[in-house]
């Protein structure tokens, strides 16, 4: 698939997890729309990377890292004004849960996308795609924990009701990786000894659609996974 940016990343692209932090960071303590730009700025981050296990973690804890980091500094600032400081926790978490579901939804538009040209990914690289999107929403639940684990007492226990919550629930990403599995599982029974290899590479033709949503083109991938349909924590 043509890249509709050419290709390459555009000058203010989230290029190092430092830089994601501290957007990250800076959301919490001082944005009106935290769950929106969390979830804006990790598809930027995600349209940067590798899509492997190892660059997804590393952007879902730069992520979690200004949560906390943000959370924090709020509430040495205004010590009294714990609602204020522990809903942006919980929209930053949803937005990064959305984000991870785009990730998802756009191996679904990939798979199609090939299947609509007759082209075919190979059955090792489907394999290897397939195990990595399977353990997504799990490396995103343990990243959530792992950040709970080292915050203080109520961001802390706002962390651990989300992952409850969650455990409970269910989240975007989980329900979205479901989806694409069908799409999976069905280019894999199809691929057979005479297929046509697409022009690029799965992971390139993912990461290529992402830098189209972050660039408004695919805009359907961002409302498919809106921010109401994200469940949310008991808040009574």
């Amino acid at each position: 698939m043509q890249n509709v940016t050419g290709g390459e990343a555009s000058p203010d692209t989230i290029s190092d997890t430092s830089a994601l932090e501290a957007k990250v960071r800076n959301s919490i303590a001082h944005g009106n729309n935290v769950r929106e730009e969390v979830r804006d700025f990790t598809v930027k981050a995600l349209s940067t990377q590798d899509q492997d296990q190892k660059s997804l973690r590393k952007v879902v804890t730069a992520v979690m890292k200004g949560v906390s980091e943000g959370a924090q500094q709020k509430l040495q600032q205004a010590p009294a004004q714990t609602q204020a400081v522990l809903e942006p926790v919980r929209d930053a978490v949803a937005g990064l849960d959305a984000a991870l579901a785009q990730l998802a939804e756009a191996s679904k538009l990939a798979l199609e996308e090939a299947a609509g040209r007759a082209q075919k990914f190979s059955n090792e690289e489907l394999t290897r795609a397939r195990t990595e999107l399977e353990s997504v929403e799990t490396l995103f639940l343990d990243v959530v924990q792992a950040s709970a684990s080292a915050a203080q007492e109520l961001v802390k226990e706002t962390l651990g009701d989300l992952i409850g919550h969650a455990k409970r629930n269910g989240t975007a990403v989980g329900s979205q990786v479901k989806d694409t599995l069908v799409v999976f599982n069905q280019q894999m029974t199809s691929v057979g000894q005479n297929q046509l290899e697409a022009g690029i590479e799965l992971t390139h033709a993912i990461t290529n659609l992402m830098r189209e949503a972050t660039a408004g083109v695919l805009a359907g991938i961002a409302e498919r996974v809106k921010p109401d349909d994200i469940p949310k924590t008991d808040r009574g």
